[in-house]
């Protein structure tokens, strides 16, 4: 990944991290604890597309295995988040627009359901079991109530921010400013006269040294 990439993921991933462990997880809702650094994976995915976001979902879901209170094993929650990066980095646009809010809340919902699947599934290949007792069915409704709800203050802020720092504005301004002046003179008929002038002017100049050389070639055959 590029430098001001990994510098802004890793911003991300940690602000997310502090908020996940010192505000989210103490609120004690029911079922299960809205997951900002999951949100942080799908926004930046979305922007920088499946290879970076693989790469930042396994970073981020390390630091959350080695943060503690951590209470399972080591690598288990970057699997997962590594996987969802790397689905939800698929959904890309190919320009990095979207056109729709749809698209991203139906992603955070599906990115919900199946991170919490994933953990689950891994935790039960391990021997943990504490899904089945807590019960499968209310972690996926509340994961994926709960990201939903804190989805729309925090994914369109966080691929604005991606999106800002990932473009050049210095040469987006020049080849902005470029293209409306060309625009101009194109549309007032100026651009068009100037350059027939100029290919004119070039022609016969052209036009001249053919000449010059075909003279200067004759006398050298004499």
């Amino acid at each position: 990944m590029r430098l001001n990439r990994t510098l802004l993921s890793v911003a991300l991933v940690v602000f997310a991290l502090v908020v996940q462990v010192s505000v989210l997880a103490r609120l004690q809702l029911p079922g299960a604890v809205p997951d900002l650094l999951l949100l942080v994976v799908v926004a930046l995915a979305l922007v920088y597309g499946h290879v970076s976001g693989a790469l930042i979902g396994f970073g981020a879901g390390l630091l959350a295995d080695l943060a503690p209170p951590a209470d399972h094993a080591a690598g288990r929650y970057a699997l997962v988040l590594c996987i969802i990066g790397y689905l939800v980095g698929l959904a890309r646009p190919e320009n990095g627009q979207l056109k729709s809010a749809f698209v991203p809340m139906a992603v955070v919902v599906a990115a919900a359901v199946g991170s919490t699947l994933l953990y689950a599934g891994v935790g039960a290949l391990v021997g943990d079991t504490a899904a089945r007792h807590v019960g499968l069915g209310s972690l996926l409704f509340t994961a994926a109530v709960y990201d939903l709800l804190l989805a729309p203050f925090t994914v369109p802020l966080f691929m604005a921010i991606a999106r800002r720092t990932d473009n050049d504005p210095l040469a987006e301004s020049s080849s902005g400013g470029g293209g409306g002046v060309a625009a101009g003179w194109l549309s007032s008929g100026t651009g068009l006269r100037i350059g027939s002038q100029r290919g004119g002017l070039r022609v016969k100049a052209a036009r001249n040294r053919a000449a010059r050389a075909g003279r200067i070639k004759g006398v050298k055959r004499l």
